[in-house]
C-alpha cells in the first residue's frame, strides 16, 4: 500500500449507524457529530467526540450473515443460490457477489469479499484512539483503559480476519507517521505464526481491562472479557489447525527476503504445544462463560407445546432468539435491512398453500441447501447415516409416505423419501422440504397440532412449485434454521415483520465443541481430560435430543468404539460442528482450516429435480453444479492493484 493509503481521513461512524431501526437492540455508539467529520484536533476534546471516534474503530466490523459481504454464507457449498436470478426483483435486494466465491470465479484481478484494505484502515484508527485517548480531560482512568482494551481487542479481531483470508499478512504494532516514507510503507508480510501470536497478544492485554459483560443491552454492540477470551480461544484453535500448523503444501511461500512465510519441519511437541495453548485458551473462555452465567439455550415457555415442538423451538432459537442466555458474541453490525431481506426473499411462502395466497416479492426461495448437507445430519440415533445399523441396506431415496409417527415432522399421508424419515431433531429444525412441516407464521402457538402447522409441498403443481426462473426451490432443501418462527407474512405475500436477530459470532455450543477438539488433536480421546471432551460434546447431543456419543457408537453403530483413536473422535468432533453449526457461517471456515475443502467440494452440488411433478421422478439425484475447489483456494489472492503498489507483498501460491 501506498503513502496515500495512510493518510488519515477520519469518517465517523460509518457502519455503526446501521444500529438504527432496531427495536428493542443495541443503540450504543448510535451518533454522528453535526457537522459529520471529526479531525485529531477535535476527535479527542471531550468525551463525547472521543466516543464517536470509538464508533469509528468499531465501524470497521464484518458483517456476518449479510449475503453481499460475508463469504461463508454464500461462498461456500453449504448454501446455493439460484443462477441468473435478475437484479430488478431479487438481486439488488439479496446481493449474490459473494456467490461468485463458490462458483470459482475468484481472481487476483476480481477479489471477492476483499476488506484487505478497510481492515487496516479499521487498525489504523484503533492506533490514532490508543495513542490519543489519554488527553480527554473528562475521562476517569479507568474508562480510558477500558477503550483502549476495546480498540485492542478490535485491531486483534481486524488482523485475525485477514489472517483467516490470506494466512501470512503484514503486521500492524504502531501504525506508521503521516509523513512515513515510500520504503517505509512498503511493508512485508510476516510468517503466519507470528500473526497468530501477534493477534493472541493483544487480546491478552485487552482482556484484564474489559467488564466480564455489558452492563445493559444498549452496550451488546460492544466487546467485553467473555468476548474477548472467546475470540481468544478460536484464534488459538485456528492456530493449531492443519491449514496454519505446519502447512506443507505452503512451503513454497517465500518473500524477496528469502522469509518462508509457513514455517516447516515443525517438531511433534511444537505442533502439539498449539493445541495445548488452545486447551487453555478454550477452558479459559469456559471458566468466564461460567462466571457470567452463559449457558445452552433452552427455549423458556412462552407457549404450551410438546417436548417435540419444545425441541424444534430450541434448537431454531439458539439461532434465531435475540440475545439468548447461549451467545457470547452477537454482531449487531450486519444491516438489518439486508437480514430481513434475506428472510423475506429466501423462505418458502408457506401460508400460500392453507389460504391461497398468491406469490409477491417475498417467498422466492431462491437459496437452496445442497443434498449433501442433508445428509449429513445423523439419524435418530446420532450417528451418520452410513453408519447406521437400521439404515444398513436402505436406499434412502425411497418413497415413504408421511405417518403419526413423525406427524409434527412430515405431513401425514403424503409421500416424500426415505432419507427424511427418523433423523436428528437438528435435521427438522434446520431443514425444510417437500413433505415436512414448517413451524412459524403463527399468531400464537398454545396446543398447537400437526394439522394446523404449515405443510411445504414443493413439487410441481403444489402451492410451493417453482413459478419461473425468479423462484426456488434450488435443490428440494430450505435453510429452516436461518428463519425465526416469530416471522410473520401478509396477505399480499409481503413480510409484514421480521424478527432481527443479531448474527450469532460465537456460542456457547461452539466453544464447548472447540474446547472438545483441542483437547482430542493434543491428547487424544484417552488423556487425562478425556472426561472433560465427552462431557461438553455430549452436553451438546442431548440438548439435541440424540445419545451420547458412547452410547450412539457402542449401541448403534456398524463401528463400536470408533471415539476410541484420535482419527476416529476427530471425524466425529468435525461432524459434530458441521451439524450443531449448519447455516451459522462457520462450515466455510472450518473445512478449510481442516484442509477438508477439497474433498468436500468435490462432492459437487446436487439435488432433487425440482421441475417434476410425480414423486417418483422429483426424487431423482440431480447434479446442479460441479463445484472447483483447487488448492490455491484455501486462501484469498492480493489484489494485483495493491501488489502494484507495494512489490514486497509476495501473491499467493496459484494466483
Amino acid at each position: 500500500m501506498d503513502k496515500l493509503s495512510y493518510k488519515l481521513k477520519v469518517l465517523v461512524l460509518i457502519g455503526v449507524a446501521t444500529l438504527t431501526g432496531m427495536s428493542s437492540c443495541n443503540k450504543y455508539l448510535d451518533v454522528v457529530p453535526d457537522d459529520g467529520l471529526a479531525t485529531i484536533e477535535t476527535a479527542f476534546n471531550l468525551r463525547s467526540t472521543a466516543l464517536r471516534y470509538l464508533g469509528t474503530c468499531y465501524s470497521y466490523m464484518t458483517e456476518e450473515g449479510a449475503s453481499g459481504s460475508d463469504p461463508a454464507l454464500l461462498g461456500g457449498d453449504e448454501l446455493w443460490d439460484l443462477v441468473g436470478r435478475s437484479v430488478s426483483n431479487t438481486s439488488g435486494r439479496v446481493p449474490s457477489s459473494m456467490f461468485q466465491i463458490a462458483r470459482g470465479l475468484q481472481s487476483s484481478s476480481t477479489v471477492y469479499a476483499n476488506d484487505w484494505a478497510d481492515m487496516y484502515q479499521g487498525i489504523r484508527c484503533c492506533d490514532i484512539l490508543i495513542d490519543n485517548i489519554d488527553i480527554v480531560p473528562d475521562m476517569e482512568e479507568w474508562e480510558k483503559k477500558q477503550w483502549k482494551a476495546e480498540v485492542k481487542f478490535l485491531k486483534a479481531y481486524y488482523h485475525f480476519n485477514l489472517i483467516r483470508k490470506w494466512g501470512p499478512v503484514p503486521i500492524i504494532r504502531k501504525s506508521l507517521p503521516i509523513d512515513a516514507s515510500v520504503e517505509e510503507v512498503r511493508v512485508y508480510r510476516d510468517p503466519v505464526d507470528e500473526c497468530f501470536d501477534y493477534v493472541i497478544e493483544l487480546l491478552d492485554e485487552a482482556i484484564p481491562d474489559l467488564p466480564l459483560v455489558n452492563p445493559s443491552v444498549d452496550e451488546y454492540g460492544r466487546t467485553n472479557r467473555l468476548i474477548a477470551a472467546s475470540l481468544k480461544a478460536r484464534v488459538a484453535v485456528y492456530a493449531a489447525s492443519p491449514l496454519f500448523n505446519n502447512n506443507v503444501d505452503q512451503a513454497p511461500l517465500v518473500d524477496s527476503r528469502g522469509t518462508q512465510l509457513f514455517p516447516q519441519n515443525k517438531s511433534e511437541a511444537d505442533l502439539l504445544k498449539r493445541w495445548e495453548n488452545a486447551v487453555t485458551a478454550c477452558r479459559e473462555a469456559i471458566d468466564l462463560c461460567t462466571e457470567a452465567n452463559v449457558k445452552l439455550y433452552q427455549y423458556d415457555d412462552e407457549y404450551r407445546v410438546n417436548d417435540t415442538l419444545h425441541l424444534d423451538f430450541t434448537l431454531r432459537g439458539v439461532m434465531c432468539e435475540r440475545w439468548n442466555e447461549e451467545i457470547i458474541w452477537g454482531n449487531t453490525q450486519s444491516s438489518v435491512t439486508q437480514l430481513t431481506m434475506w428472510q423475506q426473499l429466501t423462505a418458502p411462502n408457506v401460508q400460500y398453500k392453507s389460504l391461497g395466497w398468491a406469490h409477491s416479492l417475498s417467498c422466492y426461495a431462491f437459496i437452496g441447501v445442497p443434498l449433501k448437507i442433508a445428509e449429513q445430519f445423523y439419524t435418530r440415533n446420532g450417528l451418520p447415516i452410513n453408519y447406521d445399523r437400521e439404515r444398513q441396506g436402505l436406499n434412502e431415496l425411497t418413497l415413504r409416505t408421511g405417518d403419526q409417527a413423525h406427524a409434527y415432522y412430515l405431513e401425514q399421508g403424503y409421500t416424500t423419501v426415505q432419507l427424511n424419515f427418523d433423523r436428528e431433531p437438528r435435521f427438522y429444525a434446520s431443514l425444510g422440504f417437500d413433505g415436512g412441516k414448517w413451524v412459524g407464521a403463527l399468531t400464537s402457538y398454545n396446543d398447537l397440532k400437526p394439522e394446523n402447522i404449515f405443510d411445504v409441498e414443493c413439487r410441481m403443481g403444489k402451492a410451493l412449485a417453482k413459478t419461473g426462473n425468479e423462484t426456488g426451490p434450488v435443490t428440494g432443501y430450505y435453510a429452516k434454521k436461518m428463519y425465526p418462527y416469530r416471522n410473520r407474512i401478509g396477505a399480499n405475500g409481503s413480510q409484514l415483520s421480521s424478527y432481527w436477530y443479531p448474527w450469532p459470532m460465537i456460542r456457547l455450543a461452539d466453544l464447548y465443541l472447540l474446547y472438545a477438539e483441542a483437547i482430542n488433536e493434543a491428547e487424544g480421546p484417552n488423556g487425562s481430560r478425556s472426561s472433560e471432551m465427552f462431557d461438553h460434546i455430549n452436553a451438546i447431543r442431548k440438548r439435541a435430543g440424540i445419545p451420547d456419543v458412547k452410547t450412539s457408537w457402542d449401541q448403534y453403530s456398524t463401528s463400536p468404539g470408533r471415539y476410541a483413536t484420535k482419527a476416529g473422535m476427530r471425524d466425529i468432533i468435525h461432524r459434530e460442528r458441521l451439524n450443531e453449526l449448519a447455516f451459522e457461517s462457520q462450515r466455510f471456515w472450518d473445512l478449510r482450516r481442516w484442509k477438508e475443502a477439497n474433498t468436500e467440494y468435490s462432492k459437487n452440488i446436487y439435488g432433487f429435480s425440482v421441475i417434476s411433478s410425480r414423486p417418483e421422478d422429483y426424487y431423482r439425484k440431480i447434479l446442479i453444479a460441479e463445484q472447483p475447489f483447487a488448492q490455491k483456494n484455501y486462501f484469498w489472492p492480493i489484489q494485483v492493484a495493491t501488489l502494484e503498489k507495494n512489490p514486497n507483498l509476495v501473491q499467493n501460491l496459484g494466483w
